[in-house]
């Protein structure tokens, strides 16, 4: 690291069992911690598409989660880690007509500069990046 060059910054919270309101709270730590180093537009879409994240750690692991957030100067990554073992680590891309449910990942392949999945000893992360500029 030069010293031009900021060092990355982290964010990281811990969610209960299917505690949606945690959905709201985890939010709005993005936008604060995100409000100096990031545009707005691009806060705007690391809210949305944690958001989805989360949710769906939530709803269907049911043992909560750990957001990690990390800001670099050209760089913004989101893990959300859930703790369920056994479950398929790929990811699963719906079709756009399956009712109301499951476009979360769409959107997450739609707007996420990269995306993915990583298996852990316990659990899943699942992960998006957004590679804009600092403003």
């Amino acid at each position: 690291m030069t010293k031009r060059e900021s060092p990355a910054v982290r964010l990281h919270r811990r969610l209960g069992n299917a505690d949606l309101s945690g959905v709201g709270e985890v939010r709005s730590a993005l936008r604060e911690f995100l409000r100096y180093r990031r545009p707005p537009e691009e806060t705007e879409v690391a809210e949305l598409l944690l958001s989805e994240l989360v949710t769906n750690a939530l709803i269907h692991t049911r043992n909560g989660a750990v957001v990690t957030v990390t800001s670099a100067p050209a760089r913004l990554r989101v893990e959300v880690r859930d703790f369920v073992t056994g479950q398929e680590p790929a990811p699963y891309v719906p079709n756009a007509d399956d009712g109301t449910h499951g476009r979360g990942l769409l959107l997450v392949q739609s707007l996420a500069d990269s995306w993915g999945v990583m298996a852990q000893a316990l659990g899943k992360v699942v992960w998006f990046e957004l590679h804009g500029q600092k403003a």
